[in-house]
């Protein structure tokens, strides 16, 4: 095993043993729960303020961001701490500016970034949200930095991304960027960015561009850890920032290559119990394989998919903050219930506000 950059720790594919059972017993929320006590607590101020709930967002705005107790990043939202050892932390919370004032969130997404950088959107649970943050995610950053962002269906099997996000202007999918990819990797510059841009896709607004996955499944055979290396690469020289969505299958030498490549590893979620189980156990999978840093640096995003409360959220996040960097709850959106084309203009405010503030925890890192 070796290290990447940022403190990415990559490994031997072939040598890794990722294949340990998913544990998927009844048993595991019960795990869950007890590893969640006596580890994330409601730090103690004069004045203390209620505990979070679904009902009451703890910065007025409509997004909830837990974290490990640590220094905050972005002043006057989320706490946002560095990553340390151990899983001990505490649940903070702080107050939104001043109306009027300028928006850190906005602030820390226009940050330079210090390279391009790749977020991996991950949970090999299906039904949880991964292709809604993937591309809510590239539309939020992409609107504030204006250009330089790209959203990569890396689903092995039929991801909807593709159909999800951005026009289909053609119907150019990752398969035919790798039929051609010797040549497009000859290209520099502009005329690079042009080339590749003959396989992308556009969001209506502009704001990021979209590579599609590939409906055939058995083009999946052809993904080896070399080739997805070259195409992360690829859009290295162009983007700025690439979030991945990635498949369900631990297995896969393509899933396990984008979680060695990534720089930020995002978990997404549901408050279901399957859903927060199965992440936990990809977790744990990852800190077995060796990468323990792209895990304590990882954020759990929790998705809520109704307008009814559910308790089982606030249990959630004080877990997942004992085991990363932090977590960002978004709220539900009627626009996002469809299940179809996704339009970042129709989002209402407070959800809006709510990802700005998630994709800034996701970038804190790299900004300066």
């Amino acid at each position: 095993m070796g290290t990447g950059g940022a403190g990415r720790a990559i490994v031997d594919t072939e040598t890794t043993d990722w294949g340990r059972a998913g544990g998927e017993s009844t048993g595991r929320w019960a795990t869950i729960k007890s590893r969640m006590k006596g580890r994330a607590s409601v730090p103690t101020h004069e004045s203390p303020p209620p505990a979070p709930t679904y009902e009451q967002p703890v910065n007025g705005n409509g997004a909830t961001t837990y974290g490990v107790n640590g220094e905050p990043q972005i002043q006057g939202r989320a706490s946002i701490p560095q990553p340390r050892p151990g899983l001990s932390g505490s649940i903070e919370w702080r107050t939104a500016p001043a109306t009027g004032a300028a928006d850190p969130a906005v602030t820390s997404l226009r940050r330079e970034l210090g390279g391009s950088r790749v977020i991996a959107f991950a949970n090999p649970k299906g039904g949880v949200h991964k292709t809604t943050a993937t591309v809510l995610a590239a539309a939020t950053i992409g609107s504030v930095r204006g250009r330089g962002v790209v959203a990569w269906d890396d689903n092995e099997l039929r991801g909807t991304l593709g159909l999800r996000a951005g026009s289909a202007r053609h119907a150019r999918t990752i398969r035919h960027l790798v039929s051609e990819i010797d040549e497009v990797e000859s290209h520099t510059g502009y005329n690079l960015s042009e080339r590749l841009d003959d396989f992308l896709r556009h969001a209506s607004d502009g704001s990021y561009d979209v590579l599609a996955g590939e409906e055939d499944p058995r083009f999946a055979r052809r993904l080896d850890p070399h080739t997805v290396r070259r195409v992360l690469e690829l859009m290295r020289r162009t983007h700025d920032v690439i979030c991945v969505d990635t498949g369900n299958n631990v297995e896969s030498a393509n899933w396990q290559t984008v979680m060695q490549t990534a720089d930020q590893l995002v978990i997404t979620s549901v408050p279901r119990e399957d859903a927060a189980f199965t992440a936990d156990w990809m977790l744990d999978i990852l800190v077995e394989a060796g990468m323990e840093q792209l895990v304590a640096n990882a954020v759990t995003l929790l998705s809520l998919p109704t307008p009814r409360p559910s308790p089982m959220v606030n249990d959630l996040a004080r877990h997942f903050a004992t085991r990363t960097r932090a977590v960002a709850i978004v709220p539900y959106d009627p626009s996002l219930e469809t299940g179809a084309s996704i339009e970042y203009s129709l989002l209402q405010p407070v959800t809006r506000q709510a990802w700005l503030e998630a994709a800034a925890v996701m970038l804190a890192p790299f900004g300066r």
